[in-house]
Parts: structure tokens; sequence; C-alpha cells
């Protein structure tokens, strides 16, 4: 039967599929990102009567699945921990994304480090150039091995050889896995061995045309690994880069692929870290780790808020303390704001860790509200650390650093404050009253103000001041 195939054009922003070429792609707007793919798509129709033969799927009673061999991996790395969910899972492919030297080869050469029998796969550095960083990181690990190599068949041949297992036709074409090695690897118990590749980028398969990093390319590698991970039981991270967008380098269809997204985020200008999981099919993508980037390596900040809070001094208008929650874990942070007569017929306003459309709100409520007259200054805002204080709950502490600044009056350092401010100037409660609470006292503030409500929680030790309105609270605050 003759095979009239089409030609598929996709797009290496969204992944969108068009039959013709077009400059712009239809679906996510971007210029430039529609290209020839190598995959085609049959036009013919199999005849009723061709029927292919296929085994049926063996099902399993949810009862009936033995977890106990399919237990987490503790990394020993508490805040990388927290955020996968409570360790690595067996057989996972995990994603580490992140700016050019942010931390991701470091973090990943740490973990890589502690977890025994690991392989480290570079095609970036060669094992010489690996051993200089491990020894300037002071990390030493006597079953890491090293290697170096960019071709994705020579890695799955290494990570098989290994685990004492065949390489699969599947595995060589990228087709689905055999199910039989399903059974042979839980006869033998779960693999604890990581495999960490840096980076995806740099790696190919002969398989597929086109460079190293292309879309196909990435694809390709990312789905023969996701196979190899799932067959061998095998622990996978792909070391990623990051575009000016902030998105993984490459096409967006690799974060559909893997398991777990995490991404390192922070600058040169800050020694803070902060890991963040934007995908987990194991757990939870709220939590963070909090890292410091130290001249030996990345270290844990067991505890955020008093790290946050280290170089607050002296009492200086325009400086508050907020809590935020992220994920389980409430961090307290400083808010600073600066109020300037502007010089211009346009007032500016700038945020560093803030989003500016919410300041811009915030500065009409007070205007309209409160009756503050802010319509012919300048303000910049500033969340100190490098923190991203995204949660309504920073609104009130934002406000109030905000009259401080314009009346030039200093506020208590040892008040804290959370709650979400509406457009009437109302406060309203937000969650895990008590949880904030408890981290304000345990960090030795006196105060604590917060949104009003009926049932107002008590904690010892700490004196609780509960506010209806925005105008109320800067009368109270600032009088």
């Amino acid at each position: 039967m003759k095979n009239n195939s089409s030609v598929v054009f996709v797009c290496s922003n969204c992944d969108a599929q068009f039959t013709k070429w077009t400059g712009k792609c239809l679906e996510c707007g971007k210029w430039g990102t529609v290209e020839k793919s190598k995959f085609l798509i049959s036009n013919d129709k199999s005849s009723p009567n061709d029927q292919t033969e296929y085994e049926p799927i063996k099902m399993t009673g949810l009862e009936e699945v033995d977890s106990k061999k399919f237990a987490r991996l503790k990394t020993n790395i508490e805040e990388l921990d927290r955020v996968l969910g409570g360790g690595l899972v067996p057989g996972s492919l995990i994603l580490l994304g992140g700016e050019p030297g942010v931390g991701k080869s470091t973090l990943a050469l740490q973990l890589a480090a502690l977890i025994p029998h690991s392989l480290y796969i570079s095609g970036e550095e060669s094992c010489q150039q690996i051993k200089l960083r491990a020894k300037r990181l002071k990390i030493t690990g006597n079953t890491l091995k090293l290697g170096n190599a960019t071709a994705v068949e020579s890695i799955i041949k290494t990570i098989q050889q290994q685990n004492d297992l065949p390489l699969t036709p599947a595995l060589k074409s990228g087709g689905t896995h055999d199910p039989s090695l399903f059974k042979e690897r839980a006869g033998r118990g779960q693999s604890t061995n990581l495999v960490v590749i840096d980076s995806v980028q740099t790696i190919y398969s002969n398989e597929v045309e086109g460079e190293a990093g292309n879309i196909n390319q990435v694809r390709a590698c990312a789905v023969k690994l996701l196979e190899l991970a799932k067959a061998t039981g095998k622990t996978i991270i792909l070391i990623g880069q990051v575009t000016k967008e902030g998105t993984v380098a490459g096409p967006k269809t690799l974060e559909h692929l893997v398991d777990a997204v995490l991404y390192l985020e922070g600058d040169k200008y800050h020694v803070f870290r902060i890991l963040r999981a934007a995908k987990n099919r194991f757990g939870s993508t709220d939590e963070i780790g909090v890292f410091s980037m130290e001249s030996h390596g990345l270290q844990e900040v067991k505890n955020p808020s008093e790290a946050f809070l280290s170089g607050r001094g002296e009492p200086v208008p325009g400086s508050t303390v907020t809590c935020l929650m992220e994920g389980s874990r409430p961090i307290l942070v400083e808010i600073q704001a600066l109020v300037t007569k502007t010089n211009f017929g346009y007032p500016q306003r700038r945020a560093s860790g803030f989003d500016l459309n919410r300041l811009q709100l915030l500065v009409g409520v007070l205007a309209k509200r409160a009756d503050l007259p802010l319509e012919a200054y300048d303000i910049f805002l500033n969340v100190v650390g490098g923190l991203e204080a995204s949660e309504p709950a920073a609104d009130l502490a934002v406000v109030l650093a905000l009259a401080s600044a314009l009346k030039n009056k200093a506020i208590s350092k040892n008040i804290a404050y959370f709650g979400e401010v509406g457009l009437g100037g109302e406060i309203r409660p937000v969650s895990q009253t008590e949880k904030r609470l408890n981290e304000i006292k345990k960090m030795g503030f006196e105060f604590a103000v917060i949104p009003h409500s009926k049932n107002t929680t008590q904690i010892a030790n700490i004196k609780i001041a509960s506010v209806k309105n925005v105008k109320e609270l800067v009368e109270q605050i600032l009088k």
C-alpha cells in the first residue's frame, strides 16, 4: 500500500503542530520558532480487516502493589528532600534548571557524592575539570564515578552495564519499554543509584538529525533517558540551562516529559539560593529549599527567617517585617520602602522581589482610602535577601512600609505584620495564621499586627493587635 505522508512543522516554544510553515506560531505568538520536524504523519487509513494482535495488559489491584521496594531515597540534604517531597523516587527523571553560575552543577555534584554508587556524566567538562571543582568545594566520594560523553547511546549503555541488564530494542529506538524488565527489576529489588547528566543541551542521539541542543535532539534524548530510568529503577537528574525568559532552554515539552522540574534561583549579588519545584509528580510544588553559596559549595539554611533578618539594624523609616508561607514553612522577611519627591512629571515605581502591578494597586489604595498623597512621589520597594514576596499576606507590611517612608517615621523593630489588603482598604485574613504567629514568636518579636477576625488566635508571650482597615492602621501606627 502506498504511504502518503505529510511533513509536520512544530513550534519549539509550545510544541504546537502545523501542516505548513509559518513565521509566527499561531498558538503562543512567538516568531521564528516553527521548524520542520523529522517525524511524518501518515495519511493512509488501514483496512478494517487489518487487525494487529496485541497482548492484553496485566492489571494489578491497588492494594496488591508492593510499595516497600519503591521507598524514597533520602539525600541527606534536608532542603532538597523537602522540595522533592521526601527524597528521590527510584526510576524518576528530574530536570534541574537555573541560570549560568547559579550553582546547578555544584548542587548536583554534592548530591552525587552523598549517594553511594552514583554516576556523574558531563558533556561540558572533562573528568579532570570535575575533579578540580570537587577539590575546590572539598567534595569527596569514594564510590562516585565520573564520565565524559555526549552521545546518549553511549550513556545508556554505560548505565545499563551498571545495572547488569541488557539494552533492549525499545531503548535503542526510543520506543516504549519492555514490560518484562519490570518483572526482572522487581525480583532484584529497586536500584538506589543516581545518575547525573550535565547537561541535556550537550548530548545528542545518532538516530536524530540536528546538532546537540536542537528541539528534536533534546526531546529524543529525554525520551530515551526516561525509558531507561523506568526500566532500570535508577534516578536520573538532567541539568538544563535557562533562557533569558527564565524557561529551560530547548523545548517546553521537556518539562512535560520529566517527572519533576526543579529551578535553582538566585544571582551573584546575593548569597542565598532558592530551590523551587515547578512540577513534581511525587510531591507538592509549594515547598522551597533555601541554600547559601559558600566557598565550599551550597550549604543548607536551617533557619531562613534568621538568615533573612540577620542584617537588620536600628529602626529606620520604611522598614517592616512580614511572615510569608512557602509551602508548609513560615519565613520572616524584611520589606523596605523608599518614598522621595519626584523630579519629573511622572513618578517612578520600582520593585525588587514584589509584583509591580500589586505595588501600583496598594499605592492607589493608600491614596484613596488613607488620604496619603503618593501621586507626586517616586516609590522604590525591596524585599531583602532576594526572596519573592508573591503571596497577598505581604500587603499589610508593604502598606505600612510605604506610609512609614512617606511620613519619615520609623516603626518599632519588635512588630511583625501580615494580611491581605482589598481595594476598599479592608484588611482580609490569610491562611495558616497560627503557624505565622508561632514563627514570629520564635524569632523574638513582641507584637504582631494581623487582620481582624472573629476567632483571633491567641499565642502565649506575644501581643496581638487586629485591625480592620488601612486607614485605622496608619493612624494607630504612625500617630
